[in-house]
């Protein structure tokens, strides 16, 4: 099975930079989106053809907003943590017969750090929800996590330390998440590996030098680690300001 996430940053602006060429090569039996920035009746995705469509959608015009499509129709679909929708759509949960799926945009804290508070929070809840899913079914999360958890994950971690999406506490959330029983795909299989990064500024030549950040993931619950066949990042895709990762299985029984 094959995988896909990506954040788009506005799904218009990105198809109109080649993501529906992407989508038709990469295949993908999942394909999850983050920062579709779209209202409902706004973008029809007649390219979507054999796959199932899911859509949540933020209250906000033009913020935020997550989409799932899939080959396989779900048993059941969620939107939201707690409750069975949220404002900002950031979250969507399919459950497949044998596993949860949970495509997540994680809110930023912003420059400013003023959004710290309710982001921390929010993981939290965010964690919590996971854990009710995982003692179900074994769970699978993928979209932008924003935060890159380690010093490997990014290019400058010396001047990012008190930055937005490298402050320590978003990396001890991060750091507690993974604790709590998931795996990030990506360190599974590269523990090591520099230089893989899901995110770059779109200031001159950043991506061009690849000085960026790995803030898109793949987690699973740690007890698919036998299904996991391989987690790739497809930084050579253009488009937005990320670049989309892929995790592939086995079947999951």
């Amino acid at each position: 099975m094959k995988l896909v996430s990506w954040n788009v940053n506005g799904l218009r602006a990105c198809v109109a930079k080649g993501f529906t060429d992407y989508f038709a090569k990469v295949d993908a039996d999942i394909f999850c989106v983050q920062e579709t920035k779209l209202q409902e009746g706004q973008f029809t995705a007649d390219w979507a053809g054999e796959y199932e469509q899911y859509w949540n959608y933020a209250i906000k015009k033009g913020y935020s907003g997550t989409a799932v499509f899939t080959k396989v129709k779900p048993l059941s679909v969620r939107y939201g943590l707690e409750e069975n929708h949220e404002p900002e759509g950031r979250v969507i949960t399919l459950e497949f017969s044998s596993f949860f799926l949970v495509n997540v945009y994680t809110p930023n804290a912003k420059r400013d750090l003023s959004r710290l508070d309710y982001r921390l929070e929010w993981e939290d809840r965010f964690r919590r929800y996971l854990l009710e899913l995982d003692a179900k079914k074994p769970v699978i999360v993928c979209g932008d996590l924003n935060v890159a958890h380690q010093e490997i994950d990014l290019k400058n971690a010396r001047s990012n330390r008190s930055n937005s999406g490298f402050t320590q506490e978003e990396r001890d959330k991060m750091t507690q998440l993974l604790q709590s029983g998931f795996l990030d795909t990506f360190r599974y299989f590269y523990p090591e590996q520099k230089d893989a990064y899901t995110w770059w500024s779109y200031m001159p030549n950043v991506r061009e030098r690849n000085i960026g950040w790995r803030i898109d993931y793949f987690l699973a619950s740690q007890r698919l680690a036998p299904f996991l066949v391989d987690a790739q990042i497809d930084a050579k895709i253009t488009g937005s300001d990320h670049c989309p990762i892929i995790l592939e299985t086995a079947e999951i029984t």
